[in-house]
């Protein structure tokens, strides 16, 4: 059985079933309004988390920020939908859920209501208001002044003082970690593709013929003359160059 600090810590974790399936996110504690202890939990199922189930936590384990709860995943599916107005769970609508789940209802069990949660800063406190009584309490006298008598101590005087638990809210400031910025530089890779252009030599024969008989014999006479071409080509040149791209700024 949880212990009403535990069933504290188990809001906002996730709940898993007897077979070790995650059976959702839990969203609520309700209370036994008479005891105080934890009675049921709401769990967000379906798809997407779009509707809370409740389930009975009296035989649910929390360990290692674990809840695991004595039902398999494909029971918690099917349990009745219930809508607790007002944070609150009717007779009728408990005993439904307990025999749904299988479990003893008593006629004397009473109503579950939900757990009060109060948001400070950043964290999730949840807290109970509860009225307690102290002083005497007895019989009181009549208009002439009879003193009453405490059944639990001394007599004291016709009157009680009553009490009630405050809540205080507040934020506190705390170090969370620090920032440090440092550049640092890395080598990536890139490739490009880049034309080049390249000249080539070529001979040409061409047979002298009576067409072009005339060309070919008005040239100088047999000799060992030499004619040269320069051929040129593209080279592909790479050059890096350092650019400023941003800045950052904490």
């Amino acid at each position: 059985m949880l212990t009403e600090n535990e069933a504290r810590e188990v809001i906002g974790s996730d709940a898993h079933g007897s077979e070790g399936d995650k059976l959702g996110s839990v969203e609520q504690l309700f209370l036994d309004d008479e005891t105080g202890r934890p009675e049921f939990v709401t769990v967000k199922t379906g798809l997407f988390g779009t509707k809370e189930t409740f389930i009975p936590v009296a035989d649910a384990s929390w360990s290692g920020g674990r809840l695991t709860m004595p039902f398999t995943k494909d029971k918690v599916k099917g349990a009745p939908q219930v809508d607790a107005e007002g944070g609150h769970l009717d007779r009728d609508e408990e005993q439904r859920l307990y025999e749904y789940y299988a479990m003893s209802y008593s006629d004397s069990a009473g109503y579950a209501g939900r757990d009060e949660t109060v948001t400070t800063g950043t964290g999730i406190n949840t807290t109970t208001d509860t009225d307690t009584t102290t002083g005497t309490a007895g019989y009181v006298g009549d208009a002439a002044g009879t003193e009453g008598h405490d059944t639990s101590g001394p007599t004291t005087d016709d009157a009680m003082t009553r009490s009630e638990e405050r809540v205080r809210v507040g934020t506190t400031q705390q170090e969370t970690g620090r920032v440090r910025l440092r550049k640092y530089v890395t080598e990536e890779q890139e490739t490009h593709t880049v034309p080049v252009r390249k000249e080539r030599a070529v001979l040409e024969r061409e047979p002298v013929t009576d067409a072009n008989v005339d060309r070919a014999t008005s040239g100088p006479d047999l000799s060992d003359e030499e004619h040269e071409v320069v051929l040129n080509e593209e080279r592909v040149v790479v050059e890096k160059t350092v650019e400023p791209v941003e800045r950052v700024r904490i």
